[in-house]
């Protein structure tokens, strides 16, 4: 049985037919290959204070649609947002999707399936 809410879900499910979504290990690819990605981890606070993907800049999802033009003001920048699972990072790329950005992606399974892959993590400061 899913911990979700059903309309949770669902409002899930409908932002994850619209947006773009990559795995982990394309993103690690990309971070072992070199190609350095604008990655925004989308948790709270606590969440990224215990640890965050390499170079990830931390813009919470209660605050992102707020604060994203002052971090990012083209909106044909390449984002790649995560969360814990992808579910909140889902609903983020469809909300900066609708703010204009054009090449917006988020990262299916978050940090948890990065997790599990042992890909890197850089220590946070809590």
């Amino acid at each position: 049985m899913s911990r979700h809410a059903p309309r949770f879900l669902k409002l899930v499910a409908e932002a994850k037919s619209r947006i773009r979504e990559t795995t982990a290990a394309a993103v690690n690819d990309r971070l072992v290959s070199g190609k350095t990605p604008n990655l925004i981890d989308v948790r709270e606070e606590s969440e990224y204070g215990r640890d965050h993907l390499p170079g990830a800049l931390h813009l919470g999802k209660g605050i992102i649609e707020r604060d994203i033009e002052t971090r990012f003001s083209d909106t044909d920048t390449e984002l790649i947002v995560y969360c814990g699972g992808g579910f909140r990072s889902a609903l983020v790329a469809d909300a900066l999707t609708k703010m204009g950005y054009t090449k917006v992606i988020s990262m299916d399974g978050g940090i948890r399936r990065w997790r599990d892959a042992g890909y890197p993590l850089e220590p946070g400061t809590a």
